[in-house]
């Protein structure tokens, strides 16, 4: 652990260093970031995931900082080039971009112009003339004429020595750390359409002549205008006024008007165009990208963590339903477990014969299994097979719900739908995922790579491993924030359990087929390579309900059952009457509990826990309906008041299912009457909503949608 690490990081986040410190020593033990947030709040300070997060970050990015600067530092002592004082600047660098700059001046270069005059012996030359003295440069250039060496003349000689004064200027550390200031705070995004592109690229139409500040372009727009230069369609450019960033370097380097001045002047001139503004670019394009990126993904892993929290129906016997015309819509019915036990095809949409019989097997069906919902997929076909289900005459109060389908074909086609359904194709696989979808959102959708489940913003355009990391940490904050029953839970789920992983999870999935159901949290410890460390972070994660000890089914740690036990021994009633009984757990002392392990945050959790034990955060399912009527886009009018539900949050605003197989458009000035900054401030992945059609163009397939009260309406 580097304690100047700790010290700096504290800094930063204005924390304490013990937190970063308690934080920091648990990441290096191997805890993971929600047991860390959940379990060892007495050792963080009570830092929440996000805290615990930025802590790890930040010191995987010093580390890797550090590991540079000492490879920086074993070459230039290779090379005899470290000094005193060259080190002390690269131990106080505080930012790769500075370390990089100190280094420049000594890294080993290709052959460049400035190389070929020194060759040439026109440093001395060069140095005169950068001081800038009274003596003539012309008439000094003379001495330094020499044809052997290919210096035939004393313009020769100037142009040699302005070439190396141009790389001096180049690697100075301040101007290279004034003009990257320059860049970010003056830049211009430039971009131009490829000539003859026009027509093919009509899709970037809006950047076809664009100009932008740096300082102002959001996330989206910097990544849209790098997808159009990556396809080929646009130039794309980068730079100040070309004005300023002169005057900058003039301001540095020229000290009056003399003649040397002058030179120097031309050299300025040359290392900006040559050099400079080239590498410049490259970094503000750089750094620019990446933090689009960082928007990107937050953005991405914020919807993301919605769609994954979204209300479960849950243990209800479901038939689902695929849909689809000319092939029909693949049936199936799953149990309260979401275990299939029936498939059919039904032809709803073809001949009145067909239609019939498609009706009297969907009853069939619902009376034969006890279905209590029907999930039905909202691709092709969705609404019209929606529509003819509602119209029949179903057994009992059977809900029909549409889910969104996003992602069902990927599972259906991966290893884990075989995996599960080595015997049947993947049309009922797919149904079988948007069933259990509507069951359990959270457990059918951490089988499928969250780049395909229908959020995001750019999410192929991003660094993949940065996405990849940010995504995993919001699936397993959502999985352990909800807790895992571990006697039904898929292997997928359990693999992000904390501490288990793909291994733990396939061991403790096979222990449970061989030998039954787990009766108890302590089972766990019989499964093979479930360890004390993997017992202690994933223990209280996993939910064994009806047990023989209540405990197990809470998000009570075991280590903590001994407080529990005392806490009902000194009460005199059993752990069950204490989790019944809001009077008897008003009269604990909760001080009487505090050890030196365990203080008053823990105790408040446990307090809280026995309260409503196992509960599940998420909010309670609400059923929800499209219009009737409107199932294409050539229904919706502008000025209809419709009902929605959020699909995907982007930084300009927030798309919405209106039933008609295409996404409207809530652009962030319409999210709200009052200005909105984040529309997921504002609005959530699969919330329900009311817009109203601004505007229809079936020609561009684009919907464009309003949240705004001051509008005129017109209900449907």
């Amino acid at each position: 652990m580097n304690e100047a690490h700790i010290i700096k990081i504290a800094s930063e986040l204005h924390l304490a260093p013990k937190q970063v410190r308690g934080t920091a020593l648990l990441l290096d033990e191997g805890a993971t970031v929600p047991f860390i947030a959940r379990y060892r709040k007495e050792a963080t300070g009570s830092l929440d995931e996000v805290a615990i997060t930025t802590i790890r970050d930040r010191l995987i990015q010093l580390a890797d900082l550090d590991k540079r600067r000492d490879a920086i530092v074993k070459a230039l002592e290779e090379r005899g080039q470290l000094t005193d004082e060259l080190k002390e600047k690269l131990i106080a660098a505080e930012s790769l971009a500075v370390l990089e700059d100190i280094y420049l001046p000594y890294r080993p270069k290709r052959r460049t112009r400035a190389t070929i005059a020194r060759e040439k012996g026109l440093e001395p030359l060069a140095k005169l003339i950068f001081d800038q003295d009274a003596r003539d440069p012309a008439t000094e250039a003379t001495a330094f004429v020499n044809s052997e060496k290919g210096v035939d003349s004393g313009e020769d000689a100037l142009a040699g020595a302005r070439d190396i004064i141009a790389e001096w200027i180049n690697e100075d550390q301040t101007a290279r750390t004034k003009m990257r200031d320059l860049y970010t705070n003056s830049g211009i995004f430039k971009t131009k359409v490829i000539p003859g592109k026009e027509e093919e690229g009509i899709k970037y139409k809006d950047y076809f002549d664009w100009e932008e500040p740096v300082s102002e372009a959001p996330s989206h727009r910097i990544l849209a205008m790098r997808r159009g230069e990556k396809e080929g369609f646009l130039i794309l450019h980068v730079n100040p006024p070309e004005d300023k960033a002169l005057s900058l370097l003039e301001a540095l380097f020229v000290k009056g008007d003399g003649l040397a001045s002058q030179q120097v002047r031309m050299a300025i001139h040359d290392s900006y165009k040559r050099l400079l503004s080239l590498s410049m670019e490259t970094e503000i394009r750089i750094a620019t990208k990446e933090q689009a990126e960082v928007e990107a993904i937050k953005v991405f892993a914020e919807n993301v963590r919605q769609l994954l929290l979204a209300s479960p129906l849950g243990q209800k016997n479901v038939l689902a339903v695929d849909p689809g015309f000319r092939t029909g819509c693949k049936v199936v019915c799953l149990n309260r477990q979401g275990k299939l036990v029936h498939t059919d095809t039904i032809y709803p949409h073809q001949s009145e014969k067909a239609t019939a019989e498609a009706a009297s097997t969907i009853i069939r069906l619902c009376e034969q299994f006890a279905i209590e919902a029907i999930a039905v997929g909202n691709g092709t076909a969705g609404r019209e097979t929606e529509s003819f289900v509602r119209k029949l005459k179903l057994p009992g109060k059977i809900l029909v719900v549409m889910v969104n389908e996003s992602g069902a074909s990927v599972y259906s086609a991966s290893e884990t739908a075989r995996e599960e359904f080595p015997d049947y194709d993947v049309t009922v696989r797919g149904s079988v995922s948007i069933g259990r979808r509507l069951m359990d959102p959270l457990a059918e959708l951490v089988k499928i790579d969250p780049k395909s489940i229908g959020v995001g913003q750019y999410q192929h355009d991003v660094d993949q491993g940065a996405l990849k990391k940010s995504l995993d940490d919001v699936v397993i904050s959502c999985v352990n924030k909800v807790g895992v029953e571990v006697n039904t839970a898929s292997k997928q789920l359990l693999t992000y359990v904390s501490g288990l992983g793909p291994q733990l999870a396939g061991n403790i999935v096979k222990y449970r087929n061989e030998h039954g159901p787990f009766t108890s949290r302590e089972e766990l410890k019989k499964v093979p390579r479930l360890g004390p460390n993997a017992f202690e972070q994933s223990a209280g994660f996993l939910r064994i309900r009806d047990g023989g000890n209540p405990l197990d089914g809470s998000a009570v740690h075991p280590e903590s059952y001994p407080i529990v036990y005392d806490m009902a021994k000194d009460l005199g009633c059993s752990v069950t009457d204490l989790m019944r009984s809001e009077e008897l757990r008003k009269k604990i002392n909760l001080t009487k509990y505090v050890t030196g392990k365990v203080g008053l945050p823990t105790l408040n959790d446990i307090l809280a826990e026995l309260s409503k034990p196992g509960r599940d955060p998420r909010e309670k399912f609400e059923a929800f309906g499209f219009a009737e009527g409107i199932e294409k886009m050539e229904d919706v009018k502008p000025g209809m008041r419709l009902p929605g539900i959020v699909t995907n949050i982007t930084a300009f605003g927030a798309f919405v299912d209106i039933g008609v197989h295409q996404d409207g458009l809530v652009h962030i000035s319409e999210l709200a009457d009052t200005f909105v900054k984040n529309p997921n401030d504002f609005v959530r992945v699969h919330q329900t909503v009311t817009v109203t059609v601004l505007d229809v163009d079936i020609k561009r397939k684009r919907i464009s949608l309003s949240m705004r009260n001051k509008q005129k309406q017109v209900n449907t």
